[in-house]
């Protein structure tokens, strides 16, 4: 090729260059929020606090080994709530206390006035396994296995590595926060300790804003509430011998009906709504008609117009199988009868996504180099969101899996764990105020 096609060649590229350049669109400007969170972790207080939590990754580590082998079955809490209580008081926070619930908390005072509004910063004490359950932390490598130790036991230990970290870096705050350790945030517990803590505790009339932290993704941002309505159906009836009272009535068979029936209910995806007919129980023997035997459902959705018509539909389904079966077969004994009792009943709802909360934590996630994932889910902070206080649920940072599995599982690799720790500690401080 010859010199001056060359120099056209290069011509055309450099104005084909330009023009694109001039086509794309300007980056944004940083946000209010995002300045903000830039501002914290230039700040020399958050990098000394980030050295310590690189120092005292191990003791993070060890800290959720040993409070994931203390069992904590819902409303069994109390062996793990007593030593998380002594941790928070070798952290150096003052008024450390267990409230008539269970909860455990203390305070780190700020710069404000006393009894200003504060910022509380949550994780549960409870695991959704049942008394008895092994639970030996098993250690391959930077991986750990154990039944709850990701949801949440990983979160108590990296709330009490940033309670040293801040003494550590002589970081003082405008406003008061509240470190939490809770009971109640799993299936029977119905969110207990968090419906005390702003129903009748101490500090219910200055809580600002609230953060749960719960399981390990420093990506997800929860701002919105999933309800959820739980019940246990028990379904009556005479019983009797399975050959000699042959052909009377059965409360199985209606509760099969039902069974059979709520599964063929077509949910929206969005807003998503969603049903499990979930744990069954009853009977006497194989050889018998039961006289009771019982069936819980979990409804869930981000609507609560949905979750009540869901509702609707199945109330109406234990009627029609209770209905059906005193139609199908003697009633000579007695009849079937349906006992539907709620056994839960979470709140839905959601925070503005133009909260500061959310907008805060949001740039936190992004200051530290991940792409915000906001969402719905149940978690403690649907009881906040449901009064109308400003409360999102993070992660405690590092990877994990199979929660609610016997083979569940974190990875404490340290680079990837102390970054997602980076992101609650600057959104604390930044809705603290450092």
């Amino acid at each position: 090729m010859s010199l001056v096609p060359r120099l056209a060649l290069a011509a055309a590229l450099s104005l084909s260059l330009a023009a694109n350049a001039l086509a794309q669109p300007p980056a944004a400007k940083p946000s209010a929020a995002d300045r903000t969170v830039q501002a914290v972790r230039a700040s020399a207080g958050f990098k000394a606090a980030t050295a310590s939590l690189e120092r005292e990754h191990d003791r993070i580590v060890a800290e959720t080994i040993q409070l994931t082998e203390i069992p904590a079955p819902p409303f069994k809490e109390m062996a793990r709530a007593q030593a998380y209580m002594a941790m928070l008081k070798a952290a150096g926070l003052t008024d450390v206390e267990m409230d008539a619930e269970g909860n455990v908390m203390g305070l780190r005072r700020g710069t404000g006035p006393a009894g200003a509004p504060l910022v509380v910063l949550a994780a549960h004490l409870d695991t959704v396994f049942p008394e008895g359950t092994n639970v030996k932390v098993r250690r391959e490598g930077t991986k750990l296995f154990a039944p709850g130790v990701g949801d949440d036991t990983h979160s108590l230990a990296v709330v009490l590595g940033y309670i040293r970290a801040l003494d550590a870096a002589k970081v003082r705050t405008k406003k008061d926060i509240l470190f939490v350790g809770n009971v109640g945030e799993e299936g029977p517990g119905d969110l207990r300790g968090v419906r005390y803590l702003f129903g009748k505790g101490k500090y219910k009339d200055r809580i600002s804003s609230f953060f749960s932290m719960d399981g390990t993704s420093a990506e997800r941002v929860t701002f919105g509430a999933v309800g959820s309505l739980r019940y246990r159906v028990t379904f009556k009836g005479p019983g009797g011998h399975s050959y000699g009272a042959y052909g009377l009535v059965n409360p199985m068979a209606a509760m099969g009906t039902t069974v059979v029936e709520m599964n063929r209910i077509q949910t929206p995806a969005v807003p998503k709504t969603t049903y499990a007919t979930s744990v069954v129980g009853g009977g006497t023997s194989v050889n018998s008609i039961p006289d009771a035997i019982w069936l819980e459902v979990d409804m869930r959705s981000e609507s609560a117009e949905e979750l009540a018509k869901l509702d609707g539909k199945f109330k109406q389904i234990v009627a029609s199988a209770v209905e059906a079966e005193n139609a199908a077969r003697s009633q000579r004994a007695g009849r079937i009868s349906a006992e539907v009792k709620l056994i839960g009943d979470r709140p839905t709802g959601a925070t503005r996504e133009d909260a500061l909360i959310v907008e805060i934590t949001s740039a936190s996630v992004r200051a530290a180099g991940y792409t915000p994932i906001l969402g719905a889910s149940s978690t403690d902070s649907n009881v906040p969101i449901s009064l109308g206080i400003p409360a999102v649920t993070i992660g405690s940072g590092g990877d994990g899996g199979r929660a609610h599995a016997v083979d569940e599982w974190i990875d404490v690799a340290k680079p990837e764990s102390l970054k997602g720790m980076s992101v609650g500690l600057a959104a604390l401080l930044a809705m603290a105020g450092s």
